[in-house]
C-alpha cells in the first residue's frame, strides 16, 4: 500500500499541496499519496487519531489548526517550539511529532529563489500573530544585523519578541526609520485588500517587500511597496518551500522546487 500523507485544514478544498507534492514524489521516483482532509472545526484531534490509526505517515496542517496541531504533539522540533504552531506531523505508530516548516520555507524562498541575501541585513517584520512567529527563528540563524518587529498592538509584539532574548526588536509604526534591506508582511491584511500602517520611508530602490500571501494579482501591500520603489515577492514560492521542507521531514529528500514553482506561476 502507498504511504498516504493528506493536508488538514477547513477549509482545505483550495489548498496547492497535493499538486505540490505529487510534482516532488515524481521528481524522486517516490510513490505515494497526498489528498486533502476537511476537519470539523471542532474535531481535529479526533481527524488525527483516525489518520495516524489508519496508517498514515503525516500530514500538514493550514488554518486554523495550527496552535492546536502544536498542543497535540508529544515531540516538538526547536523551530516548532519557537514558532509555538506546527504545520508538519510526522506519525510513527507511537507518537506524533510536530515541525514548523514556514520559517524555513520563507528563507529558502528569499535567499535562493530572490538571490536576496539575509546575512548583516536590516530585517522588518510585520504583524506578531502565529505567521511572525513560525519565521522568527530561521530568519534570526541567517544573522541578520537586525530583526525589528511592529504590530498594531505592541503588547503583542513585545510578548513575541521576549522570547528571543534580546534578538528581535520591537518598534511602533511611526518610529519605524527606514530603509529596511527585507520588509516582510505577515499580517492578514492583504486578504481584506488592506495594508499595514507603515511609513513609506521603510521601502527604498534596494528593498525586497515580501508578501506571505499571494493570489493570481498583486497584494494591496505589493502594490504600495512597489509604488514606494520597493522590489516585491509574493508568498508563493514560500508556499513551495516550506512544502518541499515537509516533503524532506517525511522522506528525507529535498525535492527540487524552481519547475514546481514556475508551473504554478505559469497557472496563476
Amino acid at each position: 500500500m502507498k504511504d498516504r500523507y493528506f493536508v488538514i485544514g477547513n477549509p482545505v478544498g483550495h489548498s496547492k499541496s497535493p499538486g505540490i507534492h505529487a510534482a516532488f514524489a515524481a521528481q524522486s521516483g517516490i510513490d505515494l499519496e497526498y489528498a486533502t482532509c476537511l476537519a470539523p472545526l471542532d474535531g481535529f484531534a479526533a481527524t488525527v487519531a483516525a489518520l495516524a490509526a489508519a496508517g498514515c505517515k503525516g500530514a500538514n496542517v493550514t488554518v486554523p489548526f495550527k496552535i492546536e496541531a502544536f498542543n497535540l504533539c508529544s515531540r516538538l522540533t526547536a523551530r516548532a517550539q519557537a514558532a509555538g504552531a506546527v504545520n508538519t506531523l510526522c506519525f510513527d505508530g507511537v507518537d506524533i511529532a510536530g515541525d514548523n516548516t514556514d520559517g524555513a520555507g520563507l528563507v529558502a524562498d528569499i535567499v535562493g529563489n530572490a538571490g536576496v541575501a539575509i546575512v548583516g541585513k536590516r530585517v522588518l517584520l510585520v504583524g506578531a500573530g502565529g505567521a511572525a512567529r513560525g519565521v522568527i527563528l530561521p530568519l534570526l540563524e541567517q544573522r541578520p544585523a537586525s530583526l525589528t518587529l511592529v504590530n498594531r498592538t505592541a503588547a503583542t509584539a513585545h510578548a513575541v519578541a521576549a522570547q528571543f532574548d534580546g534578538a528581535v526588536e520591537v518598534a511602533e509604526f511611526a518610529d519605524l526609520a527606514g530603509p529596511f534591506d527585507i520588509v516582510i508582511n505577515a499580517t492578514s491584511a492583504s486578504l481584506a485588500g488592506e495594508v499595514p500602517p507603515i511609513p513609506p520611508g521603510v521601502f527604498g530602490p534596494a528593498t525586497l517587500a515580501l508578501d506571505m500571501m499571494y493570489g493570481s494579482q498583486p497584494t494591496a501591500f505589493m502594490r504600495f511597496a512597489a509604488g514606494h520603489g520597493a522590489q516585491v515577492r509574493d508568498g508563493l514560492g514560500m508556499l513551495v518551500e516550506q512544502a518541499a521542507e515537509a516533503f524532506h521531514v517525511w522522506r528525507g529528500v529535498r525535492p527540487a522546487t524552481g519547475s514546481v514553482l514556475a508551473a504554478l506561476r505559469e497557472a496563476a
